[in-house]
């Protein structure tokens, strides 16, 4: 038999811990000394070092305590658990995506405080905008491929290429020549950062530009119909 001290040093868990475990039944000493000082035996310990490993894969201690009863498959708890990790992570990566795209427009061009409550409110919205055509997992992707640094430089790559798509359109340069292939070539590549050859994200991000285009212009320098109209006629004749 244990004393509640030494149980608390072989496990890594407070005496506060022990006593809150007792109190709610999760696990109860298997004995009390003469003196009413708690007392474990070796199944308590095992039983201890259960809850912690759930506890470690964040596992509720009510969920804990209906495994370890039988009451409810070990399977079944980590399922929901896994879901609910799943549902974390998708949580976290939006946020992360909002932190990084105000990081890459204060680098881009920094604000005072009287503009950053705007330039978060337009993050956000392009955020909300984005969860409409991509799933969690989808986004949590891009977030993987495009980190705020890259961001930044794309960012600033399109705003140097869509001028340059614009100018060979006004001095009429034929889709299917070398330079139209160029510019087709520098857009594709800029395209495939975001969407890392995925179809289906491929297949969102132009129904999104599509259905959004006169406000992804009009707040972002998107590009028009026509300098589109370019690059997809220099990409066939390529």
């Amino acid at each position: 038999m244990y004393r509640i001290g030494e149980v608390a040093d072989a496990t890594g868990l407070t005496v506060r811990t022990l006593h809150h475990y007792d109190e709610i039944g999760l696990v109860t000493p298997a004995a009390r000394s003469t003196t009413g000082h708690r007392l474990y035996a070796d199944a308590d310990l095992r039983r201890l070092y259960v809850v912690s490993a759930l506890r470690q894969m964040g596992v509720p201690l009510a969920a804990a305590a209906s495994v370890l009863d039988g009451a409810v498959p070990l399977g079944e708890v980590l399922g929901r658990q896994l879901e609910y990790l799943d549902e974390q992570v998708a949580v976290l990566s939006a946020l992360r995506s909002r932190v990084s795209g105000v990081l890459a427009s204060l680098e881009r061009s920094p604000v005072d405080s009287s503009d950053l409550l705007d330039l978060i409110r337009k993050v956000n919205a392009v955020d909300e905008v984005a969860r409409k055509y991509f799933t969690n997992e989808q986004l949590a992707g891009i977030e993987r491929r495009v980190d705020p640094q890259q961001a930044s430089e794309t960012t600033r790559a399109w705003g140097e290429l869509i001028p340059q798509v614009q100018r060979a359109i006004d001095g009429g340069v034929d889709p299917a020549s070398a330079e139209a292939a160029g510019l087709a070539e520098r857009w594709m590549a800029l395209l495939q950062r975001f969407h890392g050859g995925d179809d289906e994200v491929r297949e969102g991000l132009y129904r999104m530009q599509r259905e959004n285009a006169a406000e992804i212009r009009r707040d972002h320098g998107g590009p028009s119909p026509e300098q589109i109209e370019f690059i997809q006629a220099a990409n066939r004749a390529r």
